[in-house]
């Protein structure tokens, strides 16, 4: 006994000095320097993530934020004087313009800014100056009985001349007319309200963002039903067989898909079908609804699955239906996570552009669209068409409309992720 005791002894005495000895230290050592390492890895991953995004958010917000603005010429205009008249109800109608232009609005304006001005040139107002004031007479007719003072967009060579470019000459007229106050930068808000246009003074982005609307309108309402049917089925009903699995593999391949592949689709069969719809609303809509229905089918398969098996014992051991099941107590459940899924698919169909083109979106829009069938463009495809074009002034209006697409995609996500939290459920 006592040597089985004392054999037994001797290996335990030398695990205990062999986790007091040096090479066991060296060996913990090594192990809590390896998790240091990782542990500030992960901290320094998170720390340039943020600084990347905050350089981003910053540049787009120091050049996007002189984007709402636009330079402007005070220009006061005695209606009275003349005898250009109409009543609110035809100067809000569509022939509210032909009448103001016939009756001598244009000429009124050119010589209004001549007599507060000068006879400069080149012409401190763009040629169509006269339309913005035909807009506040259609706003307010009681203009066309006083005198007012208006501010006009400034002309492209009169902007260039206050920002330091162009002719010396002109850049000292344009420093002159800052220090009296009657030129300056201020907030644009017509930007929220016109559509696409020549100059960048007058552009806008009502039209693209009614677009955008319109599509993901169109997006949502075939994509969510389509996508969530499919993947009640293939998830509660559909057999297990070859031909279910090429259908999972089908759709799981066609999530990663290049989008500008839906593009060449929606060019080859939707255009082909509806040749005289290019560039609408409704086809832009099922293009994106091809690309985003995979997302939420592999999202909404997950959500189902991970319904607790015992919800729908006892839900038929009650006496419900296979349907009652599915409808009553599995969807709600799993309402949470498919949403998840329609929040990640609409993101990314908000944000495409190249399926877009493939269509047509690329055309210049001057008027918002009135409808799922009329000529429209999108946000991603005007804040495409922008960044192309050379004019300084374009630069910021891009910055502004991209700052307006993030705004309009976390309002898309505020209110998905509101309805998730609202039908969500715990067991």
């Amino acid at each position: 006994m006592n040597d089985a005791g004392a054999l037994t002894a001797e290996p335990l005495a030398a695990d205990m000095h062999d986790l007091r000895g040096e090479a066991y230290q060296r060996r913990l050592a090594r192990r809590y320097a390896a998790e240091r390492r990782f542990k500030a890895l992960g901290l320094g991953a998170v720390i340039v993530s943020v600084a990347m995004l905050l350089i981003l958010l910053v540049t787009i917000l120091s050049t996007g934020l002189r984007g709402f603005q636009r330079v402007e010429l005070a220009v006061p205009i005695n209606f009275a004087a003349d005898d250009i008249a109409g009543d609110a109800q035809t100067l809000a109608g569509a022939s509210g313009l032909a009448s103001l232009e016939a009756q001598g609005l244009p000429e009124l304006v050119s010589r209004s800014v001549e007599e507060a001005h000068g006879p400069l040139q080149p012409s401190p107002v763009p040629a169509d100056a006269w339309r913005e004031v035909a807009r506040h007479i259609a706003a307010d007719p009681g203009l066309l009985q006083r005198q007012q003072t208006l501010w006009l967009p400034a002309s492209a060579p009169l902007v260039a001349a206050l920002e330091g470019r162009g002719d010396p000459e002109l850049q000292r007229q344009a420093q002159a007319l800052q220090a009296q106050g009657v030129l300056a930068r201020r907030f644009d808000g017509g930007f929220f309200a016109r559509s696409d246009a020549t100059q960048p003074q007058d552009v806008g982005i009502w039209g693209a963002l009614k677009g955008s609307l319109l599509t993901m309108i169109v997006t949502l309402s075939l994509a969510f039903p389509i996508g969530v049917l499919a993947a009640l089925y293939l998830e509660e009903y559909a057999p297990r067989n070859r031909w279910t699995d090429a259908i999972e593999i089908s759709i799981n391949n066609l999530a990663a898909v290049p989008s500008i592949i839906f593009g060449l689709l929606g060019l080859a069969v939707f255009l082909t079908i509806f040749p005289n719809y290019r560039s609408a609303p409704l086809i832009a809509g099922l293009t994106l609804a091809l690309m985003t229905m995979p997302v939420i089918v592999i999202t909404g398969r997950n959500a189902i699955k991970a319904v607790p098996p015992s919800i729908r014992d006892g839900a038929l051991a009650l006496g419900a239906s296979p349907v009652q099941v599915v409808f009553h107590h599995v969807l709600p459940l799993a309402l949470p996570g498919i949403l998840t899924g329609t929040i990640i698919g609409m993101a990314r169909a908000l944000g495409e552009t190249a399926p877009l083109l493939m269509i047509g979106m690329r055309a210049f829009v001057a008027t918002p669209p009135d409808g799922f069938t009329s000529p429209a463009t999108v946000l991603p495809v005007q804040i495409f068409l922008w960044s192309d074009e050379v004019s300084r002034g374009f630069v910021e209006r891009t910055s502004a409309a991209i700052i307006v697409l993030l705004l309009f995609l976390l309002t898309m996500n505020a209110l998905a992720i509101y309805l998730r939290n609202r039908f969500e459920r715990r067991w």
